[in-house]
């Protein structure tokens, strides 16, 4: 087991209601006027919105509306965020949402204390001092962004999709209620699903050192998150299994699955990046996509783990039984597996390709997703 410190700041506040919570948390920060993020309107349509600014109203806290966040979010919308945060002298980010609004509220308040352009911070030009506190209520599971200080943020002039972190801009304080889950989409519950299992899955198949206990943690979340997705596509009610889903989402990137390993790297994610920045495909359905066709190009680099994966998550005896029945299954729950389910064709590679490419030396792996590998895999996924 490698040597490590393992410290996350953030409070989780889980359950029914405790969204009404949040003015309290908020309070006992010392916050006075925060601004409040959000993607759709659909908060307000169900009465979210309105539990959320009463409870902020009880403890005497004013509030900035920003709505509009979208589904991979970009750089403008951030800068436009920033520019009212500054101007309204808020104290703190209060997002409400998914994975979209969570990340660009913390750019938001990484970029709200920089003295510079808030895309210097994804690119290296410049560094995280300071941001606002952020706070956040949870809609959608997927990210893990309520417990981690990363975000993900496209530029949509250069078509990068690059990421931030920093010791500041983990969150204060998540409210984390499965009920307000229970609308999400079909379609997004899948992705999630997929988005999960990739965070899992990374430093468990790339990870030059991975302790045994790191690997059942993995696969308890992976076992969970299929086990939860389709009690849940049976019955999207059931409160028990959008917790379980909940939580195992939480766990799967805030840190924990990572301690004592080394040597791990993010590929699927850079190379789905891409297909982000590029076609504004949804993350996790460029990630079922991804995952499979990754899989099958490097299973060889790590053939025991592949084993064990198979073993301990399909119950079967060979890595490629293993990645052909996640294959399976994500066909099953209906996320896409090819990319021209996504409506990504042979003549779209080479721009992928070079794209992947500059997303490898920014993950610092260039030297293994040369380009005949990247072409490799993205023609496997065709």
């Amino acid at each position: 087991m490698n040597n490590f410190t393992f410290n996350n700041p953030t409070i989780i506040d889980f359950g029914t209601d405790k969204e009404q919570q949040i003015g309290q948390h908020l309070a006992a920060h010392g916050i006075k006027k925060v601004l409040l993020t959000y993607g759709s309107d659909r908060i307000k349509r169900d009465g979210l919105f309105a539990t959320i600014t009463q409870s902020l109203a009880v403890h005497g806290i004013a509030f900035v509306e920003f709505g509009g966040i979208v589904s991979n979010p970009v750089i403008s919308t951030v800068r436009e965020a920033i520019a009212l945060a500054r101007t309204h002298q808020v104290e703190a980010v209060l997002a409400v949402g998914g994975g979209s609004v969570l990340d660009s509220s913390k750019a938001i308040a990484a970029g709200a204390l920089y003295n510079g352009d808030v895309w210097d911070l994804f690119i290296g030009k410049g560094a995280i001092a300071a941001a606002l506190p952020i706070f956040d209520v949870l809609t959608l599971a997927a990210t893990g962004s309520e417990m981690n200080n990363g975000a993900v943020v496209t530029n949509e002039e250069t078509k990068e999709k690059f990421a931030i972190n920093s010791m500041h801009t983990f969150p204060k304080v998540s409210i984390v209620n499965p009920a307000l889950m229970q609308t999400v989409s079909r379609d997004y519950l899948v992705y999630s699903a997929a988005d999960i299992i990739a965070h899992a899955i990374e430093g468990y198949f790339t990870a030059s050192t991975q302790p045994r206990f790191q690997s059942r943690l993995v696969e308890a979340i992976i076992n969970t998150v299929i086990e939860t997705t389709e009690t849940l596509l049976a019955d999207p009610t059931n409160y028990a299994a959008r917790a379980e889903f909940a939580w195992a989402s939480t766990q799967a990137l805030n840190g924990l699955i990572y301690s004592g390993t080394a040597g791990f790297s993010y590929p699927n994610h850079m190379i789905e990046h891409s297909l982000s920045a590029l076609f504004n495909v949804p993350h996790g359905a460029g990630l079922s996509v991804i995952m499979p066709a990754w899989m099958k190009w490097y299973q060889s680099r790590n053939p025991a783990q592949f084993t064990r994966f198979a073993k301990e998550i399909f119950g079967l005896e060979t890595g490629a039984q293993g990645i052909a029945a996640l294959e399976k299954w994500f066909d099953k729950i209906g996320t896409p597996t090819r990319l021209s389910q996504l409506g990504i064709t042979e003549a779209d590679l080479p721009a992928t390709i070079e794209n992947v490419l500059n997303n490898a030396k920014w993950f610092g792996i260039a030297e293994i997703y040369t380009r005949d590998v990247v072409t490799t895999i993205l023609k496997n996924a065709l």
